[in-house]
């Protein structure tokens, strides 16, 4: 289930990226985006196909959270929750351990 689950993970991603890099850029800070003809012209501009593309980004975004958060409950396993309170406490020490006799110097 577990390596079924990240297989389309990985698509998710791979395709989340993919759509992400179709998209106009929008920024312009360093004159890469903006409006102009740069690139391919013209390739995929319309408006339209920018409202689908932030649809499908938005989608895969959400498949990416789900799947992202079915992993990690799944990666959980069989964990118990235990609590401090409900283990036993060690036992009490009543007195220290007698002392004992120094060990003899080592002879050279």
């Amino acid at each position: 289930m577990i390596t079924v689950l990240l297989v389309i993970h990985l698509f998710v991603a791979i395709g989340l990226v993919g759509v992400v890099l179709l998209q106009r850029s929008e920024g312009g800070a360093l004159g890469i985006g903006g409006g102009g003809g740069g690139g391919m012209g013209g390739f995929l501009t319309g408006r339209g196909t920018a409202n689908l593309l932030t649809r499908t980004t938005a989608i895969l975004a959400a498949v990416f959270l789900l799947t992202s958060l079915a992993l990690a409950r799944l990666a959980g396993g069989e964990r118990v929750t235990r609590s401090i309170i409900d283990q036993p406490s060690p036992p009490a020490v009543d007195s220290p351990a007698p002392p004992t006799e120094p060990s003899a110097p080592i002879a050279r």
